[in-house]
C-alpha cells in the first residue's frame, strides 16, 4: 500500500518528513528515490524533526553518513550515491548502525536495494509539475 502526496514547496516537503519521523520506532530504515535536487535532503530535515533531533541535517554526500543523536531517536543519514553495490553497505558497518536502534535514512538506496529488507519505508520523491512541486510517494507504513 502507498500513499501519495504532492507538496509545493521545501517546507511542506519537510512537514511530510516530519510527520513521519514523529511515528517511528526504533531499528527502522526509511529508503530514499529521487533525482539530485528532487527534496531527499529536504524530507531527511524534516524526518530529524519529528525524531526530535536539534542539530540542523546536511547532506552525507562527503562522508557517506552523518549520525545525528540526542532526540527521540538516534538518526543515520546515509547517502550511496558513491556505492556500486550492495555489498559496499556492509563494509561501511550497515549491520552495526541497524544494530543501534535508530533510524536509519538512506538517500539513493536503489544503489543498495538488494541489501533492504521487506519492512523498509520507501519513499520516492520526483519533480511535480511545477518547479516547486513534488510528488511523494511513501509505502510501508501509514500517515
Amino acid at each position: 500500500m502507498a500513499e501519495q502526496f504532492v507538496s509545493n514547496s521545501e517546507e511542506e516537503t519537510e512537514a511530510l518528513g516530519r510527520r513521519l519521523g514523529e511515528i517511528l520506532d526504533q531499528s527502522t530504515v526509511v529508503a530514499f528515490t529521487g533525482d539530485l535536487g528532487a527534496g531527499k535532503t529536504a524530507f531527511a530535515r524534516g524526518l530529524a524533526k519529528g525524531l526530535d533531533i536539534p542539530d540542523r541535517v546536511t547532506s552525507p554526500t562527503f562522508t557517506i553518513v552523518n549520525e545525528y543523536e540526542g532526540g527521540r531517536l538516534p538518526l543515520f543519514h546515509f547517502d550511496m550515491y558513491r556505492l556500486s553495490s550492495a555489498d559496499e553497505l556492509f563494509n561501511i558497518g550497515w549491520e552495526d548502525y541497524l544494530a543501534r536502534g535508530g533510524v536509519c535514512a538512506v538517500e539513493w538506496s536503489e544503489n543498495v536495494k538488494e541489501a533492504l529488507d521487506r519492512h523498509t519505508i520507501w519513499v520516492e520523491i520526483r519533480r511535480g509539475e511545477s518547479q516547486d512541486q513534488r510528488v511523494i510517494q511513501i509505502k510501508g507504513v501509514d500517515l
